[in-house]
């Protein structure tokens, strides 16, 4: 005869639901606090901001790379599913364009998403294997806009990341007009031929936007 009775049943049902609650509860604080501060931010911070006790997120995930790689997972496939659409876009620069003004803006928004696509893995094997099908999607995407000779032939797949992640330091989450208007810059040089350059905004840059691309850790306004 089982050993479990009805009652021990029932009593195991809202620890379930209590464990899978806090799941949730930690992944979504953590997609705030490592989009604000990357993915060195502390898990201190993360327990405050689900409101559960630091030992609870060491219990859910014991290992810095199990809660990036639960995170960073879908977002990357997310990432991979534009670069694709854009390389099969009927208009190769208007798919080119879309994916820098795209990609710049994401990883702007999401500090953790943007170390992740930088970093040579850091010991997130699943999510360094994600990262992994991004290049070739890139490269699909050069490679079409080239074949229209609408993008200078000397570009590669990682001068456009090397854009993607250095404009995306530019300014705090308010500023996309002025990161609009590098992609933009960006955009004119990338170009095979423009008969003019292209009008650009009138954005006023501060220093503070200069200071964040240089100074990461500080806290952008």
């Amino acid at each position: 005869m089982s050993s479990v009775t009805p009652a021990n049943r029932e009593g195991a049902r809202p620890l379930r639901r209590d464990a899978e609650r806090n799941r949730g509860l930690i992944l979504d604080a953590a997609r705030q606090v490592f989009a604000s501060h990357g993915l060195d931010a502390g898990f201190d911070e993360i327990a405050r901001v689900a409101g559960v006790g630091v030992g609870t997120v060491y219990r859910r995930f014991p290992e810095r790379r199990d809660l990036v790689e639960a995170l960073f997972e879908q977002e990357i496939d997310v990432v991979v599913a534009r670069a694709e659409e854009a390389a099969a876009d009927p208009d190769p620069w208007r798919g080119l364009s879309e994916f820098l003004h795209w990609g710049v803006e994401s990883q702007a928004a999401d500090r953790g998403l943007a170390e992740v696509l930088a970093a040579a893995g850091r010991g997130h094997e699943r999510v360094a294997r994600e990262r992994d099908r991004l290049r070739p999607a890139v490269l699909s995407l050069v490679q079409h806009a080239q074949r229209a000779g609408v993008l200078r032939p000397d570009v590669g797949e990682l001068d456009l990341g090397l854009v993607v992640a250095m404009l995306g330091r530019v300014g705090g989450p308010e500023r996309a007009d002025l990161r609009h208007r590098l992609v933009t810059v960006v955009l004119d040089g990338l170009a095979v031929r423009r008969d003019a350059p292209t009008p650009l905004a009138a954005v006023p840059a501060s220093e503070d936007d200069l200071a964040c691309v240089f100074e990461p850790s500080r806290p952008r306004r």
